[in-house]
């Protein structure tokens, strides 16, 4: 497989032409929840909404359990995570919390980033988390 730059930016999981194919059915199941008729139906039983999608059990075990850095890693894309979140009426930091390394809570994210966020250093590469 071919390599990118961004490669070695720790915590980073871009859609890009290596890893789109792969998470086509989730990022499908994912903006049918901008209709209203979906979000009932998906409420309704999630589980058998999620059937009705060719994701692979990983895809669909991410989306029951909410793991949203689980769902970047198996190909969706972070902008349309986001509508799981918006889905469950939660804030936007509960996820940026799951995909922060360490996973953070909400309100520890929210500390976090009250303090100024996270320093770049021993953050640039994998090498530097993997060494740290």
């Amino acid at each position: 497989m071919d390599t990118r730059d961004y490669d070695d930016v720790p915590g980073t999981y871009v859609l890009d032409s290596r890893t789109y194919r792969k998470g086509y059915h989730v990022n499908m199941f994912l903006m049918s929840l901008n209709r209203a008729e979906c979000r009932d139906t998906f409420a309704e039983n999630e589980r058998a909404y999620l059937d009705t999608f060719p994701m692979t059990d990983d895809q669909k075990e991410a989306v029951l359990d909410r793991r949203y850095l689980d769902l970047l890693k198996l190909g969706g894309n972070v902008y349309y995570a986001f509508k799981l979140v918006s889905y469950d009426k939660q804030p936007p930091q509960v996820m940026y919390g799951q995909m922060a390394q360490p996973s953070m809570s909400f309100e520890e994210f929210q500390e976090m980033m009250g303090k100024g966020g996270r320093s770049i250093d021993g953050n640039r590469t994998i090498a530097e988390w993997n060494n740290g």
